[in-house]
């Protein structure tokens, strides 16, 4: 009896390794195949993950660290020069990274769980249910996001804690919208079905059997809400009211430095200085957006047609 035991289980791990690898040889044959944008869009994304994760280490000074000479120009010692205040920029610029993008996947993680946890609610449930939810919804949608966080924000205060919260409850509304529609389409399959005449509970029903099947949609759509909320933070701390300082944000150090520009006429780099921590904002958007289109494209069953 423990051989024939031993047999299948050394055969169960044969199978596992063999599933393993083709899973591995799967993605190498996809990642060989994508394109030229594609390649770009994830370069992008690892190299700014690699400066957020590592930035205390690459910075060559602290992020408030604060210098003699306020708006130093460029040079050895500050190769992007020094803000109003006297802090180096490519320190702030490289520290900004960590910031914005860590509370920008937060943000839009906690939209995706709140979003997308109601639109599946709303797709099971049906009736008075959804009908609540949506109607909820379409009223917040119909605030503009960017004055009814400013509001929010007025009244709250700030902090980096009410600034994740906000935000990821204003943009969970459209997260909601999409896991409603596709989650309607799926909750009226035969096995969907099967599962709540077994007495499946609702949470098991939208993990295990909707929700696996409607992924590659709400995995596109969580690279273009992470670039909705990145901009959103950018747009709220430009303003002012956004990450505060002295905690670096792209956003925030493209109105500091925008003082700059009326010294342009002096000194070329002036000019130069609000443009770094906008072209930091604007690269990681287009990079995101790359891979999130060649995504759709893998996951809409398209086919080039090459003759």
């Amino acid at each position: 009896m423990s051989k024939v035991i031993n047999q299948y289980s050394a055969k169960d791990e044969v199978a596992s390794v063999f599933v393993k690898r083709t899973f591995l040889q799967r993605i190498f044959i996809t990642l060989k195949k994508a394109p030229f944008t594609a390649w770009l869009g994830m370069t992008i994304i690892v190299f700014y993950l690699f400066v957020a994760l590592f930035a205390p280490l690459i910075a060559p000074y602290g992020e408030a660290e604060i210098f003699k000479t306020p708006y130093a120009p460029w040079d050895e010692v500050h190769i992007f020069g020094t803000d109003r205040l006297g802090r180096d920029i490519l320190s702030r610029l490289i520290y900004g990274a960590r910031n914005t993008m860590g509370i920008a996947i937060l943000t839009t993680l906690l939209a995706f769980l709140i979003g997308g946890g109601l639109g599946l609610l709303s797709a099971i449930l049906r009736g008075w249910v959804d009908q609540f939810l949506a109607r909820f919804v379409d009223v917040l949608m119909a605030i503009p996001s960017l004055i009814f966080a400013l509001m929010l924000l007025s009244i709250f205060g700030s902090t980096a804690l009410n600034l994740i919260i906000i935000i990821a409850v204003l943009d969970s509304t459209r997260v909601f919208r999409l896991s409603r529609a596709v989650g309607m389409n799926v909750a009226v399959m035969e096995y969907v079905e099967a599962a709540k005449l077994r007495g499946e509970k609702i949470g098991w029903i939208m993990g295990r059997e909707i929700l696996p099947n409607i992924l590659p949609p709400l995995v596109a759509e969580f690279g273009l809400r992470f670039c909705y909320v990145f901009l959103m933070i950018a747009s709220l701390s430009f303003l002012g009211v956004g990450i505060q300082p002295p905690t670096a944000d792209w956003g925030s150090m493209v109105r500091e430095t925008g003082e700059l520009i009326q010294y342009a006429q002096y000194d070329i780099t002036a000019a130069l200085t609000p443009i770094l921590p906008a072209a930091a904002i604007g690269i990681l958007t287009i990079g995101v957006n790359f891979v999130v289109d060649w995504f759709l494209y893998l996951t809409s069953g398209l086919k080039d047609e090459q003759k």
